[in-house]
């Protein structure tokens, strides 16, 4: 891989990660419920479940990749589609205090973790995430263990860039997630980066 393929990776999960999701209204609701702590232990658990979806695609896929293009179409189209519907779904509904409040989790540390381990290994927009758009990024045909090395790396730095910020103002800042206005406008840029992600997708070659 090049520099430019490590740095189109990053973007692209630094994007998907900031996007609120499922991981996101449950790291922010333990942050909520939890503290600091607990929503740390959590955004572990997280990744470890990034990992592990990267992990199945370099090893998985690379024989599909250079086997049956056709199957990455239809998964590319496939993640177009549920993109596009996660952002009507954003700007019809999205976060709101309600779920958010319904999301708190209670229990330890180890509890936490294999909380986010448990939501990112469920949670669709990690998997279209790995399974349309890493393929799209990475050539999978070449990917090398040093390359695979460095993924990682960038995966988990990445997405402590990302999620700690969120839970870090979420333990102080309760007052966001209660205001109406603010949620909105978090509900929108969100449903706005879905449709763009879409987009972007769908015009890749």
């Amino acid at each position: 891989m090049t520099l430019t393929g490590f740095l189109a990776y990053s973007a692209a999960l630094g994007i998907a990660a900031a996007i609120p999701g499922p991981g996101v209204t449950a790291l922010v609701a333990r942050a909520l419920g939890s503290g600091f702590r607990s929503s740390l232990a959590m955004s572990f658990g997280l990744m470890l479940g990034d990992l592990t979806y990267l992990t199945a695609v370099v090893l998985g896929l690379a024989f599909v990749a250079q086997t049956f293009g056709m199957v990455f179409l239809v998964i590319k189209w496939l993640g177009v589609a549920y993109l596009a519907f996660l952002g009507w779904r954003f700007w019809t509904s999205g976060i709101t205090p309600e779920t958010v409040e319904a999301k708190k989790g209670k229990g330890g540390l180890v509890s936490s973790f294999l909380a986010g381990l448990a939501v990112t290994l469920g949670n669709p927009k990690t998997m279209i995430f790995y399974l349309a758009i890493t393929p799209t990024i990475v050539d999978l045909k070449t990917i090398t263990l040093a390359d695979y090395g460095i993924l990682v790396a960038l995966t988990i730095v990445v997405l402590l860039v990302v999620l700690v910020p969120y839970l870090a103002l979420a333990a102080k800042a309760r007052w966001f997630l209660k205001s109406p206005r603010a949620l909105k406008a978090l509900n929108r840029t969100a449903a706005g980066f879905m449709v763009g992600a879409a987009a972007a997708i769908a015009a890749r070659q």
